[in-house]
């Protein structure tokens, strides 16, 4: 199976106010070159994958289960 997902909860969804909902969970999609310049991409509210900068998220340490669940959800 995959390795171990990350994902971040949007805290700031200023200036992206129509990509970004705040209090939303969002999966990380990874992009190493992105992370090293402080940015995460993930799918936003168009359903297309977007980089946003870390700001507008905190990252998150979930449970395995709690994982599990948004995976199959």
């Amino acid at each position: 199976m995959s390795a171990h997902k990350k994902y971040v909860i949007c805290i700031n969804n200023k200036d992206y106010e129509a990509s970004l909902i705040p209090r939303k969970i969002y999966e990380v999609i990874p992009d190493e070159r992105a992370e090293k310049d402080d940015f995460v991409r993930i799918i936003d509210e168009s359903g297309e994958d977007y980089l946003f900068h870390n700001s507008h998220f905190v990252f998150l340490e979930l449970p395995l289960e709690v994982e599990q669940a948004l995976v199959t959800a």
